[in-house]
């Protein structure tokens, strides 16, 4: 048998049974489905995890009150236990380290906000003047906090520009006063769009001096404090430096956390591709029951056939032939049903990104590669048993069944 013939036979075997081939078609191909829509699901979620941290801004540290003594990060980084709060002259002693460019202390509290008989909850976040430049933002109209003393608390406040829609509509906000809890405060700016990120709608903020927010929620205390170093490689030497800054004004106790931005990334970024690997195994451990469905059906198929392998036999094919033809169905059958797992599977995947917009779903070439690398391997894999009888049995036996 040529090529040829063994191609053409495997072919009309495959479509002699359209009901069987269909069936192990689409074992086959929700295999490889789950695999790319399980991978584009949790690679989707790295990628997201680690833009939104990307998007804090470049070169940066955070201090966090209290000590975490772990090495690298993990979620207890982010719920300290806090034995010393951070202050403002925290922070202005940071910004006096060398490499050190911008520095943006951070409170957060929530508070109602009126204007004109419009009443709804909101964030507020007290902060300095270089906190839209360490973090990107853009202002569309107006300016940013101005850049007064940080314990001087002005009543001047930033807001986002769903918060102006509510507010004023189509009316002019710039030079509006604005109640925030029991405060006046006057509208000098309004943030261009920039949408969620790291859990703060920033379109929704109230954003006003860091000492005009401790006043407001009475507290001398700070969230955070995000540090700006001159460029990534100086983000070591920096932190050596703000920890020997920290550890002199603590009379020589380190009770904060340093977090690099790198160790935040990396971090995330090796849990969640470890959470990939892990669903995407997961998910192939379908596309080896499709495989010993294809054993199964393609065993049955060898005892429906034994008169035609005899007769095959008879005119001279080799046990080879045989085997060869039974071996090129199964890869016929296993190669349709991943050819279609992996149209399922990025419908799938638009149909995540379709739902959840902000989730970039899209599965990553390795995982498309090795689903139908292993539906391939799997089909031809478990089909070599069938083959194999099928290859043995006696040609005059087999016609004598025919």
């Amino acid at each position: 048998m040529t090529p040829a013939d063994t191609l053409r036979f495997a072919s009309r075997a495959a479509l002699g049974y359209p009901l069987r081939t269909a069936l192990m078609v689409l074992a086959m191909a929700i295999g490889v489905a789950a695999v790319v829509v399980l991978t584009a699901l949790g690679d989707g979620a790295r990628r997201y995890v680690v833009e939104q941290f990307a998007s804090l801004g470049a070169n940066l540290i955070i201090v966090l009150p209290g000590r975490t003594e772990t090495g690298g990060v993990n979620p207890g980084s982010f719920i300290t236990s806090t034995p010393r709060d951070l202050t403002v002259a925290d922070a202005e002693a940071l910004l006096r380290a060398p490499l050190v460019t911008r520095i943006a202390p951070l409170t957060l509290g929530n508070s109602e906000v009126s204007v004109g008989g419009k009443l709804r909850e909101v964030l507020v976040l007290g902060t300095g003047a270089d906190y839209a430049g360490i973090r990107n933002y853009r202002v569309a109209q107006g300016q940013f906090l101005p850049r007064d003393d940080p314990g001087r608390a002005a009543s001047v406040a930033v807001i986002g520009d769903t918060l102006r829609r509510e507010l004023f509509g189509n009316e002019t906000a710039i030079g509006r006063v604005l109640r925030v809890g029991d405060t006046r405060l006057r509208v000098i700016g309004i943030m261009a769009p920039s949408g969620q990120g790291l859990g703060m709608n920033t379109d929704e903020l109230v954003i006003v001096p860091v000492a005009t927010a401790q006043a407001m929620f009475n507290t001398n205390t700070l969230f955070r404090i995000m540090v700006e170093v001159r460029s990534r490689e100086a983000l070591g030497p920096a932190q050596r430096e703000l920890e020997k800054i920290l550890r002199a004004r603590r009379d020589g106790e380190l009770d904060v956390t340093l977090i690099t931005q790198d160790a935040v990334l990396g971090t995330f970024d090796r849990i969640l591709g470890a959470l990939t690997l892990g669903v995407a195994g997961i998910a192939a451990i379908s596309l080896a029951v499709a495989g010993i469905l294809v054993m199964n059906v393609m065993l049955v198929a060898v005892t429906q056939r034994t008169g035609e392998i005899g007769l095959l036999k008879a005119l001279g094919a080799t046990g080879r032939n045989i085997r060869l033809a039974f071996l090129t169905e199964a890869a016929l059958l296993s190669l349709a049903g991943a050819i279609v797992g992996f149209a399922l599977g990025h419908v799938g995947a638009w149909g995540i990104r379709l739902a959840y917009p902000v989730l970039p779903a899209w599965p990553p070439n390795w995982a498309v590669i090795a689903a139908l690398a292993t539906a391939l391997g799997t089909g031809v894999l478990f089909g070599v048993m069938p083959a194999r009888r099928a290859a043995r049995l006696d040609p005059v036996q087999a016609l004598m069944k025919r």
